[in-house]
């Protein structure tokens, strides 16, 4: 049985194309650990820890501080008993959840490659394409954000995740302006946005083969309830369509989501309050969602796994989400999500936002889609 070797790891500070804001702040690069594990029969896998606001003492000193500690206790050990070296990991370090998120993907990398093992076929294989949807960072500065809106209309993204604030009126007059690009662009100006259909098949209202667009709103923990309902509201009486909310409230704000839940008139997404299955067993057992955002970067492979199983079981929404991310850590999600073929809701859109090639490994870049086979 091949052991670990030793892991290696380094910062990569990557320009973005535009700023990402969100509720909880703004930045234009993304910046992440690339952690690999070594072992000693020349199996490598290799893992991503992003930085984010959600999440902001996992810093580039602070992770390197933590793996620096955990490499001792990793080296020598057979890369088979990984998963429950993750599980004292997370118990001894249960404030570094992207840390030992990025390390789990790179050993369980190392642990299929000792086996030369496929990444997307051990999640089953369903799929070989799939379709994410493309972020609109919050900029109320449409000079800066409107060519990004524009581009990815060129790139022909159909799904689009609003990022709101939680001051209703900025926000109420930041959809609009999106809305308005959108249908003038999209639609020609001829029609408004209406709901569609799951999954996005058929004609539009006119009889065209067209595919409407869909807009999401992302609220990164912004809102009160009563602020949460109010746009809603307000964008439902402008004829806007939203198809969901994601993580309108804070993430501790379980009275809140209770209400959301009940009064609603769109799913509720719960992001950053399902960290863990403890977590989405409280969110099924309280009703405080009506789905949930799996990250393999805040939740790893193993947490991950018993989340989608939790929430299939409860029948809730399954929406698959990522950091702001390179290819490294993305392609775990991309590989879950296709995989399984068990996902409402793909937002894997994180590569669009930095300079990259069309292809990594075996997964290829087509606009919205990625496509899974033989690297050319």
């Amino acid at each position: 049985m091949p052991s670990i070797k030793t892991l290696i790891w380094k910062t990569v500070v990557r320009p973005m194309r535009t700023t990402f804001a969100t509720s909880l702040g703004s930045k234009t690069c993304a910046t992440s650990v690339i952690i690999s594990v070594h072992c000693n029969d020349g199996s490598v896998g290799v893992g991503e820890i992003p930085t984010s606001f959600v999440l902001p003492n996992e810093t580039v000193k602070a992770i390197e501080t933590v793996l620096a500690e955990i490499k001792p206790l990793l080296c020598g050990r057979p890369i088979d008993d990984y998963p429950a070296s993750i599980q004292r990991l997370r118990k001894r370090r249960p404030d570094f959840h992207m840390t030992i998120s990025g390390l789990e993907v790179a050993l369980f990398r190392a642990a299929l490659a000792c086996q030369n093992k496929n990444e997307w076929a051990y999640w089953a294989g369903g799929s070989k394409t799939i379709e994410t949807d493309i972020t609109i960072p919050f900029v109320p500065n449409l000079k800066i954000i409107e060519p990004w809106i524009r581009k990815s209309i060129r790139k022909e993204f159909r799904i689009y995740k609003v990022k709101v604030s939680g001051d209703v009126d900025s926000d109420l007059k930041f959809c609009r302006a999106v809305h308005k690009i959108l249908t003038e662009s999209i639609l020609g100006g001829a029609v408004t946005q209406w709901v569609p259909c799951p999954r996005l098949r058929g004609l539009d209202k006119s009889g065209h083969d067209r595919v409407p667009f869909v807009i999401r709103i992302d609220g990164n923990q912004g809102f009160t309830a009563k602020s949460a309902m109010s746009l809603l509201g307000k964008l439902a009486g402008d004829s806007i369509a939203v198809e969901l909310f994601e993580q309108p409230l804070k993430r501790d704000d379980y009275k809140g989501m209770k209400m959301l839940y009940k009064n609603s008139p769109v799913p509720i997404i719960a992001d950053e309050t399902v960290f863990c299955a403890d977590d989405c067993k409280r969110v099924i057992s309280d009703k405080l969602a009506h789905g949930v955002n799996i990250k393999i970067a805040k939740s790893g492979i193993s947490e991950s796994l018993k989340i989608l199983q939790l929430a299939k079981r409860a029948k809730l929404k399954l929406m698959i989400g990522c950091m702001t991310e390179t290819f490294v850590g993305l392609s775990a999600g991309v590989y879950l999500a296709a995989g399984t073929g068990a996902f409402d809701y793909i937002d894997l859109d994180s590569i669009h936002f930095l300079h990259h090639r069309g292809r990594y490994k075996d997964i290829a870049i087509d606009g919205r889609f990625y496509h899974i086979g033989k690297r050319k």
